[in-house]
């Protein structure tokens, strides 16, 4: 693949999980050797380090079990303005997080990007959850637990999010690895067109199946393509350093298919790398295995294939 410039852009935000520890993330990537392996492998790379959330505006909610909207909010706005200007910027902004509500945030930040230069959002979410409550149905509290239902408008977010400025058609978003699904979630997905392949379904069709039908979709549609990677879309014996751990994840071999088939399809422009607790990790492994993800969404290779030009 031709060389690309890529920016990493740092989010240390927690305020939507439950556990602390996912503000280390960034740094632990950093440390891992990101930059150095994407510059090995021939791209330009611009560390525009570690945001910080905008100032806090008190926000109350009927739902009494909502934890940190204010800051999550926060978060959200800086993050949504700080993806947008990456993709200005960049070729592929890199999100490094944080929980995953900074998707809060960066999904609509590059969903304005993608609108003002023609192009249609499309969305992977490679998770173990869908990520599909609203702030009404959430028994949590833990807004990591929203972002789809956010940018896909699956809910009521006036006044608390961000204005939604440029929303993502749910039938532009295809979820991968999901294997815990709460009840409200389970009601919204029967009635949504998001593209959902859970562990079953890989189970019984393999990666392959699962993702290369929404690659074409995208591809025919000229999409502009956001991939946000939770680290529990992966079997927790080979990641360990996620708080919301789910056994039946995706294998090593089954992860890097995955980046390998979004490399050669050329339709990456965007990527959320999330929920990495290093508090919970086992000697960097789980960093050091998202950095060997990520080189290969971006080209790493055992043998050179033909590929696209991304």
């Amino acid at each position: 693949m031709r060389s690309v410039d890529c920016a990493l852009v740092g989010a240390p935000v927690q305020s939507g999980a439950s556990q602390p520890g996912c503000l280390m993330g960034p740094d632990a990537m950093r440390t891992a050797g990101l930059e150095s392996a994407l510059q090995a492998l021939g791209h330009r790379v611009s560390d525009m380090g570690n945001i910080s959330p905008a100032e806090t505006v008190t926000i109350n909610h009927r739902n009494s079990v909502v934890r940190n909207l204010d800051t999550t909010t926060a978060w959200a706005l800086e993050l949504e303005e700080a993806a947008y200007r990456a993709s200005c910027q960049s070729d592929l902004p890199i999100f490094l997080g944080g929980d995953h509500s900074l998707s809060i945030g960066t999904v609509p930040g590059v969903a304005r990007y993608s609108r003002q230069v023609g192009r249609e959002q499309f969305v992977l979410w490679l998770d173990a959850h869908p990520d599909l409550h609203t702030l009404e149905t959430t028994c949590s509290g833990n807004l990591h637990g929203t972002p789809v239902a956010y940018f896909t408008q699956a809910g009521d977010f006036r006044g608390a999010y961000p204005e939604l400025n440029a929303p993502v058609p749910a039938s532009n978003v295809c979820m991968i690895g999901i294997r815990s699904v709460d009840p409200a979630e389970k009601k919204l997905l029967a009635n949504s067109p998001i593209e959902v392949h859970d562990m079953r379904a890989i189970d019984e069709n393999g990666i392959y199946a699962s993702l290369s039908g929404f690659l074409e979709k995208v591809k025919v549609a000229n999409g502009a393509l956001h991939v946000s990677f939770d680290v529990d879309f992966l079997e927790p014996a080979i990641a360990p350093a996620v708080g919301t751990t789910v056994p039946g994840g995706a294998t090593f071999r089954e992860a890097h298919l995955v980046m390998e088939m979004l490399c050669d399809s050329a339709l990456v422009t965007s990527l959320d790398l999330v929920e990495l607790n290093p508090f919970l990790d086992d000697r960097g492994r789980t960093a050091h295995l998202m950095v060997d993800l990520c080189a290969s969404l971006l080209g790493r290779t055992v043998l050179d294939r033909p590929t696209q030009s991304l």
